[in-house]
């Protein structure tokens, strides 16, 4: 199955080589979950703070569909 990925801030710096801008079409296998996504991309399962999939929030343990769109950013500060 092939999902659309958005990673940002920090995040980005994960996204394979063949990525436009933020943004990856991952192929996995039927089944997977995010956790799955954040582990074979090699991203440290704390630096994901946020999940969004298909503009409504998710978690780690979300299994994933053909033609989603995940969108995982880190912790974010302000002041």
């Amino acid at each position: 199955m092939d999902i659309e990925l958005h990673l940002y801030a920090t995040l980005a710096k994960y996204l394979p080589e063949d990525a436009t801008s933020k943004t990856a079409m991952i192929t996995m296998a039927s089944g997977e979950t995010v956790r799955d996504l954040i582990t074979g991309l090699g991203i440290p399962e704390k630096t994901v703070k946020l999940i969004f999939i298909n503009g409504v929030h998710g978690k780690k343990d979300t299994v994933l569909k053909d033609g989603d769109r995940v969108g995982l950013f880190p912790p974010v500060g302000g002041g």
